[in-house]
């Protein structure tokens, strides 16, 4: 049996902490599908849902275990349109913590055959998000060290 599941988020932009969980949850799952949310209630995003499934695949470089797609509405509805039953999360720090384990607990009441994973950040990564890194991005200045190449050359497009 495979071992699939996803990982949800709005990955804006997609950093080398978000590569290191899909690295280390390809360690523990067979298939993993990332679900860009492109809902459109939310904040306006710097990109697109488009360009984000389009930047993350640049980012792993045709990785035949992962599969990127756009999604709008519930998570848990979407995961289990897709037969997926796992969810991974990553978690920086508490305040992480604080705010996975209500939207996991919400999820479980409103999908209980949906289960939620989470996998903490390395350290290397711990104190990297992608709201600082446009942050930083939007002054000019360089987050090669934190983002994969491809998302690096947009932001510095998308700022200058």
């Amino acid at each position: 049996m495979t071992r699939r599941a996803m990982y949800p988020g709005s990955f804006d932009p997609f950093t080398n902490g978000h590569l290191d969980v899909v690295e280390r949850a390809l360690k523990i799952f067979d298939e993993l599908m990332i679900a860009v949310a492109a809902n459109p209630d939310k904040r306006t995003p710097l990109f697109t849902a488009d360009e984000r499934v389009a930047l993350i695949r640049d980012s792993l470089g045709g990785h035949s275990s992962v599969e990127v797609t756009a999604y709008t509405g519930l998570t848990v509805d979407f995961a289990r349109s897709q037969g997926i039953k796992t969810l991974v999360k990553g978690l920086r720090a508490y305040s992480d913590f604080d705010a996975e384990l209500q939207q996991a607990l919400m999820n479980r009441k409103l999908a209980p055959d949906v289960h939620t994973v989470f996998l903490m950040s390395s350290f290397a990564h711990i104190f990297v998000s992608s709201s600082i890194l446009k942050d930083i991005a939007s002054h000019g200045r360089d987050v090669s060290d934190f983002v994969p190449p491809a998302v690096a050359k947009r932001l510095e497009e998308k700022f200058s």
